[in-house]
């Protein structure tokens, strides 16, 4: 389940979905952008993947995204992350990601940040045992920030559904958070120093993950988040097809 606006880092989280083994994603977006994503990815099937979409009106707040996907979500714990977040380290999937899709306690992830006010901010204890959730407070009580990435159980829709608007004149996700707090169903997985988090959902921000990008793909030599390379090593597709794919960039970076 992946809501996107109008960032343009839209491979970076598909990414992150498909090393995940997750193959069935629902973009939901405005209606003005859809055709750009539909030219760009189609329904997935050259990545082996099923890419679906739905159109979110009016932006009333990141738990619309699971009433607009109720239908897709179905039966199924769900992983949501937003579009403009990007997530980068060599061991993330497999020491975050996974172990915590295969478990029916709901889970968000803290990462350390120098000025928490700024996010939504998640106690704990030395068990890493989630005491609280804050949106922006003015005095944290830790300093970790909620990232755009949870994975929540199929009872999603039914509490996004019946969310009050806040002061903003939107539905939280801190709401939902603390819905699952106080059954004593929330689990926070912390990513260490080792993992990069990017919100790019500034002009300064889009620009700073532009530029870690552009370092780590010069000095290496190979491409982050290129859903072609992943859809072929995760068997999604062929050889034949990462070929023929391969064929209709030549002469590009790509």
């Amino acid at each position: 389940l992946l809501p996107v606006y109008d960032k343009p880092m839209i491979y970076y989280p598909l990414s992150i979905l498909m090393l995940a083994n997750i193959n069935d994603i629902l973009i939901i977006t405005t209606a003005e952008d859809s055709d750009r994503f539909i030219k760009l990815l189609g329904d997935g099937s050259q990545l082996g993947v099923s890419i679906q979409y739905e159109i979110q009106d009016k932006p009333t707040g990141i738990p619309d995204a699971f009433v607009v996907g109720e239908k897709f979500i179905g039966n199924e714990r769900v992983c949501l992350i937003l579009g403009d977040n990007i997530f980068h380290a060599d061991t993330f999937i497999n020491t975050h990601i996974l172990p915590n899709i295969n478990t029916s306690v709901p889970t968000v992830f803290g990462y350390y940040v120098k000025d928490p006010e700024r996010y939504g901010v998640v106690e704990f204890d030395k068990s890493q045992k989630v005491l609280s959730i804050e949106e922006k407070p003015t005095n944290p009580k830790s300093d970790y920030a909620i990232t755009g990435l949870y994975i929540f159980n199929n009872d999603v829709s039914k509490i996004a559904k019946n969310l009050k608007a806040s002061k903003r004149g939107e539905t939280e996700i801190v709401d939902i958070m603390n819905h699952y707090l106080m059954q004593d169903n929330l689990k926070v997985e912390l990513l260490g120093r080792g993992v990069t988090w990017l919100d790019t959902g500034t002009h300064h921000s889009l620009h700073e993950a532009s530029t870690y990008i552009e370092v780590l793909e010069s000095r290496q030599g190979l491409k982050i988040a290129s859903l072609e390379e992943i859809a072929f090593e995760k068997g999604f597709i062929s050889k034949d097809q990462l070929l023929s794919q391969a064929k209709t960039l030549k002469g590009t970076n790509y």
